[in-house]
């Protein structure tokens, strides 16, 4: 009868640093689906309107909100305006709330002019010293739009004019929720 005896068989280098390299990439894969997947919560902040109203982060808990960060001398923001408002419009009675934030550059008096001017039937805010802007990761290019839940995660951000369609169908699926 012949005994066999088991010896451990050396495993070259090269297979281990494949085993480690394919370690180290599973891993940053991980750490990368775990950070994108994290939903970006609304800092705690509070909007001002022009008539000197506050509204605070907390108060729009439980509501879908669009903030828009805009500025009268942008003339993408001029131009999607109008479709703001007949979003605002046509969702405002199944609960979404709208605030437009001017950019600190924005004189207020052209602010004012341009939201009495066009009767804008949503909250205008002034962020004079850019703090609303840098709350919401330092927004510097208008327009930008962010939705947000009813638990106050954005779910979507735009930048420039969003499709208004896609936005839409946004609206109606969180507004449902």
């Amino acid at each position: 009868m012949q005994t066999s005896t088991s010896a451990a068989v050396p495993v070259p280098k090269r297979t281990w640093l494949k085993v480690l390299a394919l370690l180290v990439v599973v891993s940053l894969i991980g750490i990368a689906y775990f950070s994108l997947s994290k939903r970006e919560t609304i800092p705690d902040v509070t909007f001002v309107d022009l008539q000197g109203k506050k509204i605070t982060s907390q108060d729009l808990r439980g509501k879908v909100v669009m903030i828009n960060f805009w500025a009268t001398s942008c003339t993408t923001c001029v131009k999607e305006m109008p479709q703001m408002v007949e979003t605002y419009n046509k969702y405002k009675t199944d609960g979404l709330e709208y605030i437009a934030v001017a950019m600190a550059y924005d004189p207020p008096n052209y602010v004012l002019n341009f939201a009495e001017t066009r009767k804008l039937p949503f909250t205008v805010t002034l962020d004079t010293q850019g703090t609303l802007a840098k709350s919401f990761g330092d927004v510097q290019l208008t327009p930008t739009t962010l939705v947000v839940d009813k638990n106050g995660h954005v779910i979507k951000r735009y930048v420039g004019e969003p499709d208004f369609a896609a936005l839409h169908r946004l609206l109606e699926k969180e507004l449902a929720a």
